[in-house]
């Protein structure tokens, strides 16, 4: 993990925005007085990657990074990791409770390709892809850098009073460490890839094992003796093909003379097919009897036909039905409306007597609401009087008068204001009854006279159309016009009543005709059925004849049916004894050529049998059933032949994968994790160890050296005490410092060679402070060492330290300082 860029806001004593740029930075120092803030932005990087810093002691504490002023604070780191450039954003808030919040947590992977120098926006605007938010960026920090924090703050950022943890922490400790930074799990998935593998190997020597065991006929005699079968089978082949060649001579003579029998047959159903009908004898006196029958029923018909026409005239002379039925419909109507116009008049005289007494009710209710309101009103004006009075006062002016009161009034007692207010409400209630009856009256009886004037109107239009227009008939006279009504009502119905009967009349001749010309019609479909029926038999005998002409039928004789069939048939009986004879002898022949066909089908049968064919159910798929069993040789010696080289390419497949399983079983044991994990952390120990030695050896001037113990604890062997071991807690300070510098150096620079990956390079190292305690030529030494450091490779080494003498040649100095408005950091170059 390398730095290019570090911005605080708010974040510990920085209270303004503040950027640090590290690009191009190798070597830098942060010099300022105590307490400036030096410390705080190594807390700073710290904080950005894990989210917590060491010196606030306890890791999910986040309060300390807030000022007690501020609201809000803001870190963001931007730095390189493994050739990936990537940012990580805080953000803390503190709450309305005084709780302080993470508000944002994030990191994004950015593009290489912006300018390490460019602005800090620009270089957060690159993203690239988000990789984590919220509570998966610790983890995420992790896998990117490789290490946890507590290992982070051991081996990248050395804080403050913690130099020594490295050297002073237990064996257990410190090969968790190496196993992060040596990627020492590899080895743990090394071994569990062997142990899949020898897994995977003695899976597939089983299976080749199984395969070989189920493998049949994969030896030299099966092959010997499929091929002997292979040879039998095309010689069995040759000779039943020169026999397939006779059973097909035998099947076509078959075909061929059972198709002649089939015509002898087809010859003896054709004359067989000769039958006299069962009508033939009797259809001549049956076709005779229908014509005299037709002929009787045509002059019926013409007779039946005459009347009809008669009583069509007789209908005819009577008035219509229809024209009848409606005067008779009319004059009922104008009797009802006459009935309905007498009802009118004199509802509407009854309506109109009883309107004026209920005009005069109306008009007297009126009169009594009117008074009743004339006495509430009055009543009212009294009450109103009576409260006045009681609020006058002798000498002071009247609200009526506006005059000086000079002697009180005195009024009676009134009358209930609420019984007057009732009693017009009752009144008023009775008038507008009354109104309302009263204009019902008049509207019924509008009604009623618009319907004496509709009902009169409309018997008069219908009295001029039933009335001749010289009547005698006085209009709305009752007895004349009763009288005149029944008389016409008499007429129209006698007039009525002769018409249908004459219509009954024409009916009754219709249907005499109509049956007539039914019974004609039967009669007439009844000859031409016997015509049609004789001419169809005349067509039969000559369809029958034709059949047979072939075989000499003679020539019909067309003077009679009967007489041809009888000629017909005793010809037929001549030919049919000739036909059988020939059909026996046709049928000999057969069976003779059916008993050398089966005698050769039976060799074979015999043949194939022999051999092991499978026998077809015809003769036809004979090759076929051989051609199969060759096949099948063919197919038996190349499964034997492919059989035996499978068997090889198995038995090669077991020796390989055994071999396989042996070799990773090996491998697994050796990599076992108890055994090999301690192997390894010892001897990347005893490397670190041997490193830091050296540059121990260099900073106490030849007196000190470390080495191991037989646990695995760090020891100083102090030259200056004639070469004596003791453990690493009893140096002191200066020394302690010495030796932990002297680790932490080694720890930087062997980290990427020692890890199995490659992937592990710490590209960082942070001092905070711990020089103060050396004397001018360990100092001058620690100078060179970082120096060396700083330059040897491609890292950033950076330094937080009082010493003047350890700054002046630092190259990059970055200055902290601190007033009433917090920290503040400017950049020099010695």
């Amino acid at each position: 993990m390398r730095p290019l860029r570090l911005h605080l806001d708010d974040f510990g004593s920085f209270r303004e925005p503040a950027t640090v740029d590290f690009s191009g930075v190798d070597y830098f120092v942060l010099v300022g007085p105590t307490g400036a803030g030096k410390s705080t932005l190594i807390d700073a990087i710290c904080f950005a990657l894990y989210g917590t810093v060491p010196r606030w002691g306890k890791e999910n504490v986040i309060a300390h990074a807030l000022a007690p002023s501020a609201v809000s604070a803001k870190v963001a780191l931007v730095f390189e990791s493994a050739g990936r450039r990537l940012a990580v954003v805080r953000a803390l808030r503190r709450d309305a409770k005084g709780k302080v919040h993470t508000a944002e947590a994030r990191l994004d992977e950015l593009d290489p390709s912006v300018p390490a120098s460019a602005e800090l926006e620009d270089l957060l605007a690159a993203v690239v892809r988000p990789v984590a938010e919220g509570a998966a960026v610790t983890g995420e920090v992790q896998r990117v850098t490789g290490l946890e924090y507590r290992f982070f703050t051991q081996c990248v950022v050395l804080p403050q009073g913690r130099f020594a943890e490295f050297l002073h922490a237990q064996p257990r400790e410190r090969q968790d460490l190496l196993v992060q930074l040596l990627d020492a799990d590899v080895y743990e998935r090394v071994r569990r890839r062997a142990v899949q593998e020898e897994q995977a190997a003695a899976q597939a020597a089983g299976f080749a094992r199984e395969r070989l065991a189920r493998l049949t006929d994969a030896d030299e005699p099966a092959e010997r003796a499929a091929a002997d079968r292979l040879a039998a089978l095309h010689a069995l082949d040759a000779r039943i093909r020169t026999d397939l060649e006779g059973l097909r001579g035998h099947d076509e003579e078959l075909r061929r003379l059972a198709d002649e029998r089939d015509a002898l047959r087809d010859r003896l159903a054709a004359l067989a097919a000769l039958a006299l009908p069962a009508d033939v004898p009797t259809l001549a006196s049956s076709a005779r009897a229908a014509a005299g029958e037709a002929a009787a029923l045509t002059e019926t018909v013409t007779a039946a036909e005459a009347a009809e026409r008669r009583a069509e005239d007789e209908l005819a002379a009577h008035d219509d039905p229809a024209v009848l039925l409606e005067r008779l419909q009319a004059l009922e109507t104008y009797e009802r409306l006459l009935a309905d116009l007498a009802a009118a008049e004199a509802q509407a005289a009854e309506t109109r007597a009883a309107l004026e007494p209920l005009a005069a009710r109306s008009r007297t209710l009126d009169a009594a609401a009117t008074e009743a309101e004339q006495a509430r009103d009055r009543l009212r004006d009294a009450h109103a009087g009576a409260g006045l009075a009681r609020r006058l006062v002798v000498g002071e002016p009247c609200p009526t008068c506006l005059q000086p009161v000079t002697t009180l009034p005195h009024h009676p007692a009134t009358a209930d204001l609420h019984a007057a207010e009732k009693r017009l409400t009752t009144a008023r209630r009775e008038a507008d009854q009354a109104g309302r009856a009263h204009t019902e009256a008049l509207t019924e009886l509008r009604h009623l006279d618009r319907t004496v004037d509709d009902l009169t109107t409309r018997a008069t239009t219908l009295r001029k159309e039933l009335l001749p227009e010289n009547s005698a008939v006085e209009p709305f006279d009752g007895r004349v016009e009763r009288e005149w009504i029944a008389a016409w009502r008499e007429e129209l119905e006698g007039r009525v009543a002769a018409g249908r009967e004459a219509e009954r009349r024409a009916a009754g001749a219709r249907r005499a005709a109509r049956e007539a010309r039914a019974e004609l019609s039967t009669a007439r479909k009844r000859a031409g059925e016997l015509a049609g029926r004789t001419e169809r038999l005349w067509r039969d005998i000559e369809a029958a004849r034709d059949t047979v002409v072939p075989l000499g039928a003679p020539p019909l004789d067309r003077a009679d049916l009967h007489h041809a069939w009888t000629a017909l048939l005793a010809w037929r009986d001549e030919a049919e004894g000739r036909e059988r004879a020939a059909l026996e002898s046709q049928e000999a022949r057969i069976a003779e050529t059916g008993r050398q066909a089966r005698a050769l089908w039976t060799s074979v049968v015999a043949q194939l049998t022999e051999h092991d064919v499978a026998v077809p159910d015809r003769p036809a798929a004979l090759g076929e059933s051989v051609s199969a069993a060759v096949a099948q040789a063919q197919a038996w010696l190349d499964r034997v032949k492919e059989n035996r080289a499978a068997a090889r390419e198995l038995r090669e497949r077991v020796e390989k994968e055994e071999e396989r399983a042996r070799v990773a079983k090996e491998l697994a044991q050796c990599l076992r994790a108890d055994a090999f994990e301690r192997w390894l952390c010892t001897e990347a120990l005893d490397l670190l160890v041997t490193a830091a030695s050296e540059t121990l050896r260099e900073l106490s001037d030849g007196q000190y050296e470390l080495t191991l113990g037989a646990r695995n604890e760090i020891e100083v062997i102090d030259h200056a005490e004639a070469g004596m071991r003791r453990n690493a807690r009893t140096l002191s300070g200066g020394e302690t410092f010495q030796a932990a510098l002297a680790l932490a150096l080694a720890l930087s620079d062997q980290v990427a060679g020692l890890s199995a990956t490659a992937a592990r390079s710490l590209d960082s190292l942070f001092l905070d402070e711990g020089f103060g305690s050396l004397d001018p030529a360990t100092l001058d030494t620690v100078a060179t060492t970082l120096e060396r450091l700083a330059a040897g490779r491609d890292r950033m080494v950076g330094v937080v330290t009082h010493v003047p003498a350890l700054a002046d040649r630092i190259p990059v100095r970055f200055e902290v300082s601190r007033d009433a408005k917090g920290s503040h950091l400017s950049r020099t170059t010695a």
